[in-house]
């Protein structure tokens, strides 16, 4: 009887290094491997460890335009900040991860697909919703939920069965893609503590950031940037190139006691330079675009969008319907939005819509005012009139 595949979301780290050896022991099984970059890493070294290891098959795919395309792009015109401080940038990252290695399972005849999630955190449930969403057939392993080990038992088992790791341990542990990276445990437990500096890696100290701020523009065409400075760029240069610019000047910071989804609150700190200069620059063009009622309902959608992101359910209707309002809200949302950048602090200093609903005249108290001052007697008088029959009928409501 022929032997079953099991394909493994590979990172090339310890724990899914050890998760080909413990597949393959455990479940009798030959296992092929999938590597996706979404940014930072390098496919020909990781493939290279993973045939070393045993892998009958190492694939790649580079994801980083769809990334930013499809999910980035959506969620930062959506106004999607997790409890508004995380822009979800490894949440995003999941359901393309569980799409990619959906497609790839297909391909070498897989009949089941693992990942090294453990069963403390959020990604174990996005990526088996997410699977189970696309393929309900293909049976999902978590090796490391399954065992329980500590990492001085991985590396034990790694040592025993010749698995080639890196012994020098990063006292965090840290996930990245373009859209921001995470830093958890070690020191960063304890919430008291300030996370020291060896946590950073994207970001600039305030004391080593210029003395001078950097002003530069954004300019964005139905609420997607699509040039920096007047340069058109891709999506994915533009954001590497906003994680640089504003990385050096200490922006991009976010030190987080986050409510995960299995129950647990969490100390998360992290590196999110492009996205915070994106989100601000993307809300100060809406606020010149989008009437008073449209902002105030999108808000609401925003925080409901997070959470579907944040909670694994970007392959669902809910998801789809809101994009669908969202994508209208978007009509208008085209402009540019003039930043600064200074000692870890983004500024919106100017704003500018072909479309805007901001009018001067209107809102000058200069010459060439048009506002009808003597219509606002009527109009409060309108306005108060319940107040003031309430006032009136119930006097002790003002008690």
């Amino acid at each position: 009887m022929a032997q079953q595949t099991i394909l493994l979301a590979y990172s090339g780290g310890l724990d899914t290094s050890v998760c080909v050896k413990w597949l393959q022991e455990k479940l009798d099984s030959q296992v092929a491997t999938l590597t996706i970059d979404l940014g930072m890493v390098d496919l020909e070294s990781i493939q290279q460890r993973a045939l070393q290891i045993g892998a009958v098959e190492a694939l790649s795919v580079n994801g980083k335009e769809t990334f930013v395309e499809n999910y980035v792009f959506p969620a930062l015109k959506a106004g999607a900040m997790y409890e508004e401080q995380y822009p979800l940038a490894t949440a995003l990252g999941r359901p393309l991860i569980a799409k990619y290695l959906v497609e790839a399972a297909r391909k070498v005849g897989a009949t089941a697909i693992a990942h090294g999630c453990t069963g403390k955190g959020n990604d174990q449930v996005r990526m088996d919703i997410s699977v189970g969403a696309l393929a309900p057939d293909l049976k999902v392993i978590a090796p490391v939920r399954e065992w329980g080990w500590n990492r001085e038992e991985e590396i034990e088992y790694a040592k025993y069965h010749n698995i080639p790791i890196e012994e020098k341990q990063n006292r965090y542990s840290t996930d990245e893609n373009l859209w921001g990276r995470s830093i958890e445990a070690g020191d960063l437990e304890d919430p008291w503590r300030e996370p020291p500096e060896d946590a950073f890696a994207w970001t600039n100290p305030i004391n080593m950031t210029p003395d001078e701020p950097t002003y530069f523009e954004i300019s964005f065409e139905k609420g997607v940037p699509l040039t920096l400075n007047g340069e058109t760029m891709g999506s994915v240069d533009l954001v590497q190139h906003l994680n640089h610019l504003a990385g050096v000047h200490g922006v991009g910071r976010i030190d987080h006691i986050e409510n995960r989804l299995v129950g647990i609150k969490s100390r998360e700190v992290y590196e999110a330079p492009a996205a915070i200069v994106l989100h601000k620059a993307h809300m100060a063009l809406e606020s010149m675009t989008l009437s008073k009622d449209q902002v105030r309902m999108k808000q609401r959608i925003a925080q409901e969008y997070s959470d579907v992101v944040y909670n694994g359910l970007w392959f669902t209707a809910h998801r789809r319907d809101m994009d669908a309002y969202i994508e209208n809200t978007q009509t208008y949302v085209t402009g540019k939005v003039r930043i600064k950048l200074h000692k870890g602090t983004c500024y919106i200093v100017g704003r500018q819509a072909p479309k805007g609903l901001y009018t001067h005249e209107l809102a000058t108290y200069d010459r060439g005012d048009t506002f009808d001052h003597r219509a606002s007697e009527g109009f409060i008088s309108i306005y108060g009139l319940p107040v003031r029959t309430q006032a009136k009928n119930q006097e002790e409501i003002l008690d």
